[in-house]
């Protein structure tokens, strides 16, 4: 198993934690992560970050589709790689409806249907065996809407890229986790829990790899989530740190039936607990919501307690079919302690 670093979003002003970025390149850590919502975009940081490495890959948790076309996202993909020496991973993700089309003003669409396509045409661009044609319901490639004035021909890269960047994808669901296995390389879940992983996982990605053939695998698919990791003697105090989180996202992060992470705390058995979450966020009372989020549910996606517990602890991730740990890059000490752990 590998560890990754997971960089927060921005706040009102973007400060990168270098001294944490540079302590993660020399312990061995494979990959820091950058993430985007409505802010701060998330490559701009890794290009700044990759000049300042030697080692450490650079990748996007995630740069959000429905914001760039698909060749522009090509485009920037091809261009970090070989200015990083080869070390770019190209993390995608749909995003919400409420960023889609509060945000990026466009329409949110059918999930499964724009992403295939989306892939698809970052693949096309990255391989340049020919000029890019796509005749999909989302994209046209040259554009032949009513609007179009005829003078767009297919074209090819002038950049060669890498033809194998890998792309993973951010995904929740059981349809996206299935497709996730088809088309891409690696998996970028959050709130992954080990103990869940045959009931909410497993079916949903090994169907994923039969419709992808070729021999595709677990063996060859980099499943890489984000772990919180807390480390404080009271056990009670560390949780309280994730749940915050946990409520953010269960509670808050979309409307009543349109939350991906709600539903995912169902098929981990936390129905009860999830809705009395999404009652109490939606209404306000957002200090009530943090308090309604199980210790389990916690000690399921996170790492949280003494050093030693952490130690006990990660053995089931180990067991698991996870080959990347991402953890929040918020606490040199944890970093050198989870290298300690790990690698």
């Amino acid at each position: 198993m590998r560890l990754g670093l997971n960089l927060n979003y921005s706040g009102a002003r973007i400060e990168l934690p270098m001294d944490i970025i540079h302590e993660a390149d020399k312990l061995g850590y494979y990959a820091v992560w950058s993430a985007e919502a409505y802010g701060s975009d998330a490559v701009t940081p890794l290009a700044w970050i990759g000049a300042l490495t030697q080692n450490i890959h650079l990748g996007t948790a995630i740069m959000q589709m429905p914001g760039r076309t698909p060749a522009n996202t090509a485009m920037t993909a091809m261009t970090l790689d070989q200015l990083s020496g080869g070390r770019f991973l190209l993390g995608l993700g749909l995003s919400g409806p409420q960023v889609v089309e509060g945000w990026h003003g466009v329409s949110y669409g059918k999930p499964l249907v724009k992403t295939r396509e989306y892939v698809a045409i970052v693949r096309k661009i990255f391989e340049r065996k020919e000029p890019v044609v796509h005749e999909g319901e989302y994209y046209r490639i040259p554009y032949a809407g009513e609007d179009a004035t005829g003078l767009g021909k297919p074209l090819k890269s002038i950049i060669h890229g890498r033809p194998d960047i890998p792309i993973y994808l951010a995904s929740i669901g059981p349809k996206n986790v299935t497709l996730t296995a088809e088309i891409a390389d690696g998996w970028l879940p959050i709130f992954f829990s080990p103990t869940a992983y045959d009931s909410a996982y497993k079916p949903y990605l090994e169907e994923g790899f039969a419709l992808a053939g070729n021999g595709k695998s677990i063996a060859n698919f980099d499943i890489a989530p984000t772990v919180p990791v807390v480390v404080d003697d009271d056990l009670e105090t560390a949780y309280n740190q994730v749940k915050p989180m946990l409520a953010l996202y269960i509670g808050g992060m979309g409307a009543r039936g349109k939350n991906f992470y709600f539903d995912l705390a169902c098929r981990y058995g936390y129905e009860e607990a999830a809705v009395k979450i999404q009652d109490l966020y939606l209404a306000g009372d957002k200090g009530e919501a943090m308090m309604a989020v199980p210790n389990a549910l916690v000690d399921d996606v996170a790492l949280c307690g003494t050093r030693d517990r952490i130690k006990d602890r990660l053995q089931m991730w180990k067991e698991s079919p996870i080959t990347t740990m991402n953890i929040p890059a918020v606490d040199i000490n944890v970093v050198r302690m989870m290298a300690e752990l790990v690698l």
